[in-house]
């Protein structure tokens, strides 16, 4: 019955959107109504606010990562710890407070991955990084960053579940970035800034 339980307050936990909420604290323009309409750190950068960006990372990391977190301390068996992790991720992508229309999950994917092996993710921020600073395209950087999180953690961890865990979220993020690998493969992605232009 708890594991239940931490399933449903992780999707409720990670349904709720820092772009949203910390855009309305700032006084930005709703993130769903401007740039490419995800509620997001990239797209909340786009308004100049670098800070409401950092600040909606961080709560999109911590909601991914704060339930895998709880479930690893009550000793919840990898399998479970698992199935936690893509409750709050999904929750972020399926929000119930937001008509189940949310982001794209990178920075929740994260926050899970985090919570289960925090090499993994040091090795996929440096991924990330790479790739970004080389293109300039944070889609191409997070995807690319996604479909190899499943080897990181299957060579670290060699636990079975959390490696089945990343493949579905990797799966889940090159979904959600359909429209961006589309936008890629015509020249159109925007590209991201990481200093004055």
């Amino acid at each position: 019955m708890l594991n239940l339980l931490l399933i449903v307050v992780a999707y409720l936990v990670g349904s709720i959107s820092s772009a949203i909420i910390i855009s309305r604290l700032k006084g930005l323009e709703d993130p769903r109504k401007v740039g490419s309409g995800n509620p997001g750190a990239t797209n909340v950068l786009r308004s100049g606010d670098k800070s409401a960006a950092a600040m909606t990372l961080l709560g999109d990391i911590f909601k991914g990562l704060f339930p895998v977190l709880l479930a690893k301390w009550l000793g919840l068996a990898p399998q479970w710890v698992a199935l936690v992790g893509l409750a709050a991720f999904l929750g972020h992508l399926y929000p119930v407070y937001y008509q189940f229309k949310g982001g794209k999950g990178v920075a929740t994917a994260a926050g899970v991955l985090l919570g289960v092996n925090p090499l993994s993710v040091l090795i996929m921020i440096v991924v990330w990084l790479a790739v970004a600073w080389r293109t300039r395209y944070s889609s191409l950087a997070a995807l690319i960053a996604a479909v190899t999180s499943p080897l990181f953690i299957y060579q670290i961890t060699g636990i079975t579940a959390y490696t089945l865990m990343a493949v579905v979220i990797a799966g889940f993020l090159l979904w959600r970035h359909r429209a961006n690998i589309q936008r890629l493969r015509d020249g159109t992605e925007s590209k991201i800034s990481f200093g004055k232009k």
